[in-house]
């Protein structure tokens, strides 16, 4: 395309855009949905991202948006539309994460269990960490949502990684996701936290070791790639197979030496080999009864949604979220995100008949 036809095409993009602001700004609510549907998947990750939850980020972007509304009066186009919303979209997360506080897995609060908890309750006192249903975030080739940004947009909700975050202050928080995951620069994300460049520096030092000291070196999407898409598909069929089958040995063949399987809101987990197989066979194996999986994609990982059989309902009811984290072809975590609740966001039915 020749430089004079990709400038009237740059034009004619930016004109709608404008006269659609001025119309947001003026009360027509149609037009600044228009202006903001296009960045809506984006926003909604960021939120997930700053606050571990895909019902706290609803509750947030919901919140945001409405602020936008209200303030799009005082948007003096300084900076870029996008540039604007992620200051609200940020500051309404901070919001949150002050009143909130972080949200948690259970290998954060407890050492792991050597012998299966028949019985495990529930600690409904604990803001868990959950489940992001991933689909739309392959924007573009699925790479950064900035130019100058160091993730893919999938490696950003990684669970390593979002786990990893609920370990900073909001501050570094933000400040991280904004510089290496959206690609601001220092001075832009001082303007968005109302703070100076150097606290901006200062808290993306500090972010970015306890980041790095807690999340694997490979991610999950390299991991992805590396294996393949015809041996992913036999992962994640054997593992719901062996579960539907009550077979171990199909079980244990799938997973390393160092697996751990966490259930949040449960708090005991399980680490290495021998436990997880023990909690294994008496629990879900052979404790629970009737299996059926959905194969789904959950934090830029395979995933399932898991159904057990209801006497009552005479059908396979939705009981969890099953997010499969991946070294070479083995799994190495399974996170079992138990909870009806988690599979309306991901598009999976109540149950199967």
């Amino acid at each position: 395309m020749s430089d004079a036809s990709s400038g009237r095409s740059a034009d004619m993009t930016a004109e709608p855009a404008a006269e659609d602001l001025a119309r947001a700004r003026g009360g027509d609510d149609e037009a600044f949905t228009r202006l903001v549907e296009p960045l809506r998947r984006e926003l909604h990750a960021h939120c997930y991202r700053m606050l571990g939850s895909t019902h706290d980020a609803d509750d947030a972007l919901q919140d945001a948006l409405l602020r936008a509304w209200r303030g799009l009066p005082r948007f003096e186009g300084r900076s870029s539309l996008r540039s604007w919303l992620y200051t609200v979209v940020t500051r309404t997360c901070l919001d949150s994460v002050a009143m909130r506080g972080k949200r948690a897995l259970p290998v954060d609060l407890s050492p792991s269990s050597d012998h299966p908890v028949i019985g495990d309750v529930p600690l409904s006192e604990i803001a868990w960490l959950g489940p992001y249903p991933d689909a739309g975030l392959d924007v573009g080739a699925g790479g950064p949502a900035g130019p100058d940004a160091h993730y893919e947009q999938r490696e950003a909700v990684e669970l390593a990684f979002v786990a990893a975050l609920q370990h900073l202050p909001g501050n570094q928080r933000a400040a991280l996701l904004l510089f290496e995951v959206l690609g601001f620069s220092a001075a832009e994300i001082a303007t968005i936290m109302d703070t100076s460049t150097t606290s901006v520096n200062s808290a993306l030092a500090r972010a970015r070791r306890i980041v790095t000291e807690k999340i694997p070196s490979a991610t999950q999407q390299q991991t992805l790639r590396e294996i393949g898409d015809a041996r992913l598909r036999e992962i994640v069929t054997g593992y719901s197979t062996a579960l539907e089958r009550g077979d171990a040995d199909a079980l244990v063949a799938l997973l390393t030496e160092d697996v751990t399987w966490s259930m949040p809101p449960m708090p005991h987990w399980y680490h290495g080999l021998a436990a997880v197989t023990d909690f294994a066979v008496q629990v879900p194996l052979t404790g629970c009864g009737s299996w059926r999986h959905l194969p789904t994609s959950a934090n830029g990982q395979p995933a399932l949604g898991s159904y057990l059989w209801n006497d009552e309902a005479g059908a396979h009811v939705s009981w969890a979220i099953n997010v499969l984290t991946l070294r070479g072809d083995r799994i190495a975590e399974i996170t079992t995100f138990i909870g009806a609740a988690h599979f309306e966001a991901f598009g999976l039915p109540a149950s199967l008949p």
